[in-house]
């Protein structure tokens, strides 16, 4: 059975022989072969020799095109900020001072932006692989398209404008369906819609302005014969009941998602669920016998049935080579894996770090902690709104970004206590865990320390 076929049965609900296997390697492909983030993600050529790498090193079941989720923003008119090692970022919000919905009439064309060359290496990866590996097609999800359009205020719009949130949503779902539409022509066999603000919104919130969208979407995605797949970033515990009665045939979650726990959910509903290898403490910063440690024992934790094994987002540029191979000989060669690590301790580095003396601070002090403000788009608006904040304030509050990338940011992560990212604290106090608030609520919480 090849692993196209393998991937197919999983999401068709069907029992399989072993467990499928998918590398998220958007940018990392660049790093395969010497080429920066922004090269992969503008540059035909090298992007598809990068996806073949990948294809070749980590023997892949399914595999993403493109994992850029700002695509769709940019041909819509949002600035991007490029960095060489990770994704682009939205820089500017076309809809931040005014409260309009782009006209229907009006989604992107198959000649605008990066979208040609993304169709051009989606062909020609089905030609080349495509007999043997699914190929997924990424999309920016409804929520955190409209987020990059509107900026924060969306949060505010969210209490106090509902219908124009609802608007905007629908417009971004229709450029959902439109770019879904243009990936299955050029071959992609599943369509990952990747919301990443999902996470930072209420069960309500999300039944309230996402779920008959996404109803609509995958339903769409299913009348033309493909896959979906609803991929989401954070801490997304409390919604994945909510995504499930959108009925996608997947769902793929991140670290910050108990998957135990998650599974429990998704097998009543009998979708098949992803993730959810930990992206940095395991893949980027891990060795190789904690990547097959890891894998083994979330495989043994985990009913097997509508199960993939996948790293929990977008893997970092810098992911060692030999970490991914672990985690993949752990899926294929689970019971063999298995007695190489039966005896493997992990080392825990010990970094010392300085935590502030909040009792005795001049000044509030707004720290934001993030997997990666330039990276994660749930991130990115968390750290907006203590931007924002900043701009506001000026000198008389403090902000500081802890990014997870860094080592000793890990270890301030536990010395502190954080349990989800991305989290805001204020004077050492938590405030707001994978909930982006607006920029009212975020004031006036500062305005009680001051």
């Amino acid at each position: 059975m090849t692993g196209k076929e393998l991937i197919f049965k999983t999401l068709r609900h069907e029992e399989t022989d072993r467990i499928p296997w998918i590398p998220f390697a958007g940018v990392h492909a660049g790093k395969l072969i010497g080429a920066s983030a922004k090269e992969i993600l503008t540059d035909a050529d090298k992007l598809y020799n990068g996806l073949i790498e990948v294809n070749k090193l980590y023997k892949p079941d399914g595999q993403p095109v493109l994992f850029d989720l700002q695509i769709e923003a940019e041909v819509l008119g949002c600035e991007l900020m490029w960095a060489e090692d990770a994704p682009p970022a939205v820089r500017t919000h076309p809809l931040s001072e005014t409260k309009e919905v782009p006209c229907t009439c009006i989604l992107p064309e198959k000649t605008d932006g990066r979208i040609p060359m993304s169709l051009d290496v989606m062909e020609r990866m089905k030609e080349t692989v495509g007999d043997r590996t699914a190929l997924y097609g990424l999309t920016c999800g409804p929520f955190t398209l409209a987020s990059h359009l509107r900026g924060t205020n969306i949060f505010m719009d969210m209490f106090e404008d509902s219908d124009y949130v609802k608007k905007l949503v629908n417009y971004a779902n229709e450029v959902n369906k439109k770019m879904a539409e243009y990936y299955i022509g050029a071959g992609m066999d599943v369509i990952a819609v990747v919301d990443p603000l999902v996470s930072q919104i209420s069960p309500s919130h999300f039944e309230e302005f996402l779920s008959e969208p996404y109803r609509d979407l995958f339903n769409f995605i299913k009348e033309k014969k493909s896959f979906s797949s609803f991929f989401v970033c954070g801490d997304a515990t409390r919604s994945i009941e909510v995504m499930c009665k959108t009925n996608p045939d997947s769902i793929s979650i991140d670290e910050n998602v108990d998957m135990v726990a998650a599974k429990e959910i998704t097998d009543k509903y009998n979708i098949t669920l992803g993730g959810n290898i930990p992206l940095t403490t395991v893949m980027l910063h891990g060795t190789q016998q904690d990547n097959m440690k890891y894998t083994v024992e979330l495989i043994d934790k985990l009913t097997h049935k509508n199960l993939i094994i996948a790293p929990g987002c977008d893997m970092p540029y810098d992911v060692p080579v030999e970490n991914t191979i672990a985690v993949q000989q752990a899926v294929s060669e689970t019971e063999k894996v298995r007695e190489m690590v039966a005896n493997y301790e992990a080392v825990e580095e010990y970094i010392d770090v300085d935590i502030p003396d909040y009792d005795s601070l001049e000044k509030p002090l707004i720290e934001v902690f993030t997997l990666d403000s330039a990276t994660c788009a749930a991130c990115t608006y968390m750290m907006g709104a203590a931007n924002d904040a900043k701009n506001h304030f000026c000198d008389e509050i403090e902000v500081v970004e802890y990014k997870f990338t860094l080592k000793e940011n890990i270890a301030r992560v536990k010395k502190m206590g954080v349990s989800n990212l991305p989290s805001i604290y204020i004077n050492g106090q938590l405030k707001y865990s994978s909930i982006i608030p607006s920029k009212d609520e975020l004031f006036s919480a500062i305005k009680e320390v001051m």
